[in-house]
């Protein structure tokens, strides 16, 4: 039941509109002047406040500014016995929902009351989105609980508080838009827009358009004026994926925003002034593009002034079983199935793929797996021929290891996969606990294939 407080000193007239609120199906709570209105206000979550002006201890114009600064969610509805112009303004200008003369207009009190209540459920409702946005895009939506992803959440959280430009790089898969959106929304931009663009989608006209826009006459096709990505991300984020596909000479435009938050729009000489957080990635190593003449250097040096690198699959295999279950519960609810989890052998042959599209693959997986489930456990049977095969593969390879046990190089290999395996994929500790360098340890993990 909504609630409604009734501030006026007239007792016999603010008894009146109680008994009419509350026939409407209201609960009614009544207050004589502004310090025992305001009491009531922090005793009780008040929907709608129907005000006199002229209070024993206040002035029911300035009293609204009040309300309105310490409840934002409620509104304010004024009475006046004399209703005059510049009071009624300033009331609007103070948070009031509306001003009306008492008698003459008290027809319209029923019908204004709705329409405030109207109103305020529109703001809760908007603020229930809100914070269901906060929990789906922020940094607790990113699920796992491994070393090398929690060291990846740390250095999001530390650098989404400024406006600096980060480069998030990994392969394909690993989440780098999740990444991204939640250091939008951890941000002082959170409430402005969040644009995201993959730079490998588009040719280079079309990239060049989508990114900055265009003018009426531009090219063939532009019939009318286009607002670019940057415009539509003015005073938000934009996050470019796959910022290593980007042709040469757009990546001079990319550059001069960075340096100057301006550009030209495609077909006009007009420079355009935008204020965007700039977010990119890449699976690509922008270092080798570099050498290859692809990628420019200044440009890289200020996109990567915070790099974060994400964690493949294989290297925080302890997150399969949770990514696992996230993805069950999803897909069992989508497709109106009762899955209650799944059996030792199916989550055996997850932690023994090799994941190479990693958490996207793990869940086009599930969801398949999902569909074909005819039990209430999801059973090896419902996984793809390939990963099924993994457990002939295992069965073979371990009858195999007494063969190679006295193979030095099999030793070797065997001994730096442990390590691995032990640091959650962390090659900087592997190496360190291995007592080699890094370009050592990297040399060896290419020359086994290891990774």
């Amino acid at each position: 039941m909504k609630k409604v407080l009734i501030i006026d000193d007239e007792e016999k007239l603010r008894g009146l509109i109680a008994r009419i609120i509350h026939l409407e199906g209201f609960e009614v709570i009544e207050a004589g002047d502004c310090k025992s209105g305001l009491k009531k206000l922090e005793q009780n979550a008040i929907d709608v406040v129907l005000c006199d002006v002229k209070l024993p201890d206040g002035n029911g114009v300035d009293f609204t500014a009040i309300m309105k600064e310490k409840f934002p969610a409620t509104e304010v509805i004024l009475l006046t016995a004399y209703g005059n112009i510049p009071d009624g303004v300033q009331a609007i200008k103070n948070g009031a929902f509306d001003y009306i003369v008492k008698g003459d207009d008290n027809n319209k009190i029923i019908p204004l009351l709705h329409r405030a209540i109207e109103k305020v459920n529109l703001t809760q409702r908007v603020a229930q989105l809100e914070a269901q946005l906060d929990t789906k895009f922020s940094f607790d939506g990113i699920i796992g609980t491994s070393k090398t992803l929690q060291q990846a959440i740390e250095l999001a959280k530390k650098v989404a508080v400024t406006d600096t430009t980060v480069l998030l790089t990994g392969e394909t898969g690993t989440g780098k838009e999740v990444f991204a959106q939640a250091i939008h929304q951890s941000s002082t931009r959170k409430n402005k827009n969040f644009v995201a663009i993959n730079c490998s989608a588009f040719s280079h006209d079309l990239l060049e358009s989508e990114m900055f826009g265009h003018t009426a006459g531009a090219f063939t096709g532009a019939t009318k004026d286009k607002k670019g990505l940057f415009e539509e991300a003015n005073h938000g984020t934009i996050f470019m994926d796959e910022v290593g596909e980007m042709p040469l000479d757009l990546q001079a435009k990319l550059l001069r925003v960075i340096e100057n938050g301006e550009f030209i729009k495609v077909g006009e000489s007009k420079v355009t002034k935008v204020d965007v957080r700039i977010i990119t990635a890449t699976h690509r190593d922008l270092i080798k593009e570099i050498e290859a003449g692809h990628f420019r250097q200044d440009l890289y040096y200020r996109l990567s002034v915070f790099q974060i690198q994400l964690p493949a699959l294989r290297e925080r295999v302890a997150d399969i079983e949770i990514l696992a279950k996230h993805f069950l519960t999803t897909f069992s609810l989508k497709t109106n199935k009762k899955i209650k989890g799944f059996s030792t052998d199916f989550l055996h042959l997850l932690k023994l793929h090799i994941w190479t599209g990693n958490i996207r693959e793990l869940k086009n997986i599930m969801e398949r797996s999902v569909i074909l489930e005819t039990e209430d456990m999801l059973q090896p049977d419902s996984l793809p021929f390939e990963i099924q095969q993994l457990r002939v593969n295992n069965d073979e390879a371990t009858q195999s290891k007494t063969l190679s046990a006295f193979s030095l190089a099999s030793a070797e290999k065997l001994h730096i996969q442990k390590v691995l395996n032990y640091t959650n994929g962390n090659k900087t500790e592997t190496a360190r606990l291995l007592g080699i360098a890094l370009t050592t340890l990297y040399r060896k993990l290419e020359e086994y294939k290891i990774g």
